[in-house]
């Protein structure tokens, strides 16, 4: 097949000891990739990954859609539903991509709830409050089908969310705190709420990162670190999004 290009759009930058060990949101969603296509064995046939950063938050400047083969939204502390001039911008370019370029579009986290919006979806403060660290996500029909599994546990950190399921989308599974954990439509959109990317030292990190500006309490600090450490299915989300992008 040759290179397979992800464009990997920058919503946010990690905290600064993230920055220093696993490098930006575009060097750990290759790191998470180049392991998701090696898992697939000889199914990968000859695929060589390439993937280009773009910081959307602090610069204009934006991929040409015509020489990539997918894009990818990255996590955020920002606000998805907030109407911050580079939100604005980046929900009509995803409203673009669709409408017009029709390339493959995964997200993650504030990425899931930016294609939501794109897709006239409310997106908004979670009615369930934070969700952070290991968590449990119980996958529905679509999810199962997916991903091969009737539960999945990954790493979250939001408490925003996509409120209600756009139209032409199916929900991929929910949690107690989050009834709506992924999108999909295939060949088009693949989301999901949490973080398969990270691992117990870059969530550690975002914890207590976050308990020091006193984002988290301290009970909130002690539930997440408890779980920090569970075992999650990254490798999982990134075989599917791998099936997602070459199917």
């Amino acid at each position: 097949m040759g290179v397979y290009h992800i464009a990997v759009l920058e919503c946010d930058t990690p905290v600064d000891t993230v920055v220093t060990s696993r490098g930006t949101y575009g060097d750990i969603f290759k790191e998470l990739l180049t392991k998701g296509l090696e898992g697939r064995g000889p199914a990968a046939g000859d695929i060589e990954l390439r993937v280009s950063k773009w910081d959307v938050v602090g610069s204009s400047s934006f991929p040409d859609i015509r020489e990539v083969d997918a894009i990818l939204l990255s996590g955020s502390k920002h606000t998805a539903f907030e109407d911050d001039a580079w939100i604005v911008r980046l929900v009509d370019r995803v409203k673009d991509i669709l409408t017009t370029h029709q390339k493959p579009l995964v997200g993650i986290c504030f990425g899931h709830q930016i294609i939501g919006r794109a897709m006239g979806a409310a997106v908004g403060v979670s009615h369930g409050g934070w969700e952070v660290s290991v968590n449990t996500i119980d996958l529905n029909s679509h999810g199962r089908q997916l991903l091969g599994t009737s539960s999945l546990s990954l790493h979250q950190m939001h408490k925003d969310a996509v409120l209600e399921v756009p139209k032409g989308l199916v929900n991929l599974g929910s949690s107690p705190s989050c009834p709506i954990q992924g999108l999909y439509k295939k060949g088009s959109i693949l989301s999901f709420q949490a973080h398969p990317e990270f691992d117990e030292f870059t969530m550690s990190q975002i914890i207590q990162t976050r308990h020091v500006q006193n984002v988290f309490d301290d009970a909130m600090f002690n539930d997440g670190m408890a779980k920090v450490g569970k075992p999650h299915g990254g490798a999982l989300v990134a075989s599917a999004i791998w099936q997602f992008l070459l199917d």
